[in-house]
């Protein structure tokens, strides 16, 4: 029952993230093509959307953080600490290895792209 919760909780993160990623680029597509390039890229930079360092970054402190938390409430439980419960070491530790298997997953992809592209003829 507690992991229906989180489940519903990740896809409401998701849907928002979409709505988030549609507003963005329906802003995008505003822009007015006769303002110029130059107009153009000022938008762009005022906007200041996180590159792709960024969010890869963000992404890895994320994991790492729930890493962090699904050890620390393992070794309070293990000490008979009375106010963690096992189904929060559980959950805790499940939502770290779905996010590492997820993090491994993007950087095997990004890594097959970066391959491809160096294979490309020129």
């Amino acid at each position: 029952m507690v992991q229906r919760a989180d489940i519903s909780n990740v896809l409401s993160e998701i849907r928002n993230l979409r709505s988030q990623m549609q507003q963005q680029s329906q802003q995008m597509d505003r822009i007015q093509p006769a303002e110029g390039l130059k107009g153009g890229i000022d938008r762009v930079q005022e906007n200041k959307a996180p590159g792709f360092s960024n969010m890869l970054r963000d992404a890895v402190d994320h994991v790492n953080g729930l890493q962090k938390q699904s050890s620390d409430l393992s070794t309070r439980y293990e000490q008979g600490d009375p106010n963690v419960d096992l189904t929060q070491v559980m959950i805790a530790s499940q939502k770290s290895s779905v996010s590492f298997e997820a993090l491994s997953q993007v950087r095997n992809r990004v890594v097959r792209a970066y391959e491809d592209i160096m294979n490309m003829p020129i």
